[in-house]
């Protein structure tokens, strides 16, 4: 593949072209705003410059099939700027931590010279205690420095809150279609390719968004099964015709409460508005027409460990997706295990938990000491009461360990996992995403030799859990990015939003934007 950007024709008549230099960013962070733990500059992975390259050669990420795509475009020379990824989601981003990041990024922009186009990674649900929109802020200010005539193309988790700011700086977006997310590396070679597409001149970009006012949880989401596939499937069919280049719906993340959040789809065209229109508009109807069951059935803490009980073969899966590391939460809610104890559950029972301070007794004791200590409650306290147990240290671990859906290089801290009576506890020093089973395996644990296993995550692949599991149940558990979203106590998103507020009516409206 060659892909070259035209310049000026000289006396001659004969177009010069010259082979593009794109530069690669990315920032990505997702953020729940109830999780009272700021997030800081030491919870991010980053690289500059080759390190960038390197990084993403080894992992199947979006950066990484951004690269695939470059790499066999005949000329394009790479220009790796600054990349800075969250290990796990958290609270929002604390301001400092955020002019650093900041800081380092459009630096790192202003020191790449001239480029001919922009590659961004970003998430789009991050939030900073000085900045509502630090994806929009970026991109803004990423035009300053780079230019009004580069192309940029944004890639973005559907989770991602699409701001008006974020489509005014960009050329186009592309967003992952699935959920539970698998399409990291296949997005960014969508975006990739995109661009490459834009530089040369082949097409021109027109995108048409629609705001529909619907925060939206549950397996109507899931995109093999859920009623979103119809929206998926169009929105891949779109991208297919003949002048489609991008088209999603991105319901945001409800737990990042910031004056944007709520869902959008998109439609990005080459150059015909008309079909752009039509086919956002067709978008958000789609979605809209099943918007009421996008909301997930909850079992009551009590009758969800009694139901438990009940099962006498086979494990009982709890999904406490209220206190979900990959979306935000702090990780250590022990309200499922609390609630366990005070009924006298009998079964065996794995659960995971965040508290620095139960590792560190652990680790001064050592492997097969006794310990008194609370677990739980050390990071949300508003939420959480620790409890109190005497436990026996199964085992302690340095945290690092590689995940078993992606491999992706994980580090909770240091472990412990504590056995009281029937009560099997991984306990961590800091939150890692558990939304497969390699923690529990890290720590030498399986979770079909358990009773009830706790697991904090909204959705996980079905074969980690749902495909085996004798029972599923999600629970209304407190936490941070709990699914019973009216209990959160949203202040900044605009409303009235379903289901935050009664009768919400949905009038669309499309909007353009197109660059040049």
């Amino acid at each position: 593949m060659t892909c070259g950007v035209a310049e000026n024709k000289p006396a001659t008549g004969i177009a010069v072209i010259k082979m593009p230099r794109i530069a690669i960013a990315e920032c990505k962070q997702e953020v729940s705003t109830f999780n009272p733990v700021p997030s800081l500059n030491d919870d991010f992975r980053t690289a500059r410059g080759q390190d960038v390259i390197d990084y993403h050669h080894k992992c199947r990420e979006e950066v990484g099939g951004a690269l695939s795509v470059f790499d066999a475009a005949e000329g394009v020379e790479l220009v790796p700027t600054f990349a800075a990824s969250a290990n796990t989601s958290g609270g929002v981003l604390a301001a400092d931590s955020f002019d650093r990041l900041v800081g380092d990024l459009l630096g790192s922009l202003e020191d790449a010279g001239r480029v001919d186009a922009a590659y961004f990674s970003l998430h789009g649900a991050m939030q900073a205690e000085n900045e509502h929109d630090p994806e929009g802020f970026l991109l803004q200010e990423a035009r300053r420095i780079l230019g009004e005539e580069i192309p940029i193309v944004v890639s973005l988790d559907l989770h991602g809150v699409l701001t008006d700011r974020m489509l005014q700086h960009s050329d186009a977006i592309v967003s992952y279609h699935t959920y539970p997310h698998v399409d990291f590396f296949e997005t960014g070679a969508r975006s990739a390719r995109l661009l490459l597409k834009i530089a040369s001149g082949q097409v021109r970009p027109v995108t048409a968004r629609v705001k529909i006012p619907a925060l939206v949880r549950g397996d109507e989401l899931i995109t093999k099964t859920g009623a979103i596939s119809e929206c998926i499937q169009l929105a891949r069919a779109i991208e297919a015709s003949d002048s489609g280049l991008s088209a999603g719906v991105m319901w945001g993340n409800p737990f990042t409460d910031v004056p944007e959040l709520r869902t959008n789809s998109f439609a990005v065209m080459n150059g015909d508005e008309t079909t752009a229109r039509e086919h956002a508009l067709e978008l958000a109807n789609r979605f809209w027409k099943h918007h009421e069951k996008m909301q997930v059935p909850l079992t009551s803490l009590d009758e969800a460990v009694r139901q438990a009980a009940g099962v006498t073969s086979g494990t009982v899966v709890m999904m406490d997706a209220a206190d979900a590391t990959s979306s935000g939460a702090s990780g250590d809610s022990n309200a499922i295990l609390r609630e366990a104890v005070r009924q006298g559950y009998r079964g065996h029972l794995l659960t995971p938990i965040v508290d620095p301070a139960a590792v560190t007794k652990a680790m001064q004791v050592g492997i097969g000491a006794t310990i008194r200590t609370p677990v739980g409650g050390a990071l949300d306290p508003g939420r959480f009461q620790p409890l109190e147990i005497e436990a026996r240290v199964r085992s302690l671990f340095d945290g690092r360990f590689q995940s078993e859906s992606f491999g992706w290089s994980w580090d909770s801290g240091h472990t412990a996992v504590l056995e009281a009576d029937n009560l099997t506890i991984v306990v961590g020093t800091r939150p890692v995403s558990l939304f497969d089973r390699s923690w529990f395996f890290a720590n030498g644990l399986n979770p079909k030799h358990f009773d009830l296993v706790v697991v904090k995550s909204p959705h996980c692949e079905p074969q980690m859990f749902a495909n085996w599991c004798a029972k599923l149940i999600n629970v209304d558990a407190p936490g941070s990015t709990s699914a019973n979203l009216k209990s959160l106590g949203h202040r900044n998103c605009t409303r009235p939003i379903f289901p935050l507020d009664e009768e919400v009516q949905f009038d669309p409206v499309v909007e353009i934007y197109r660059r040049g």
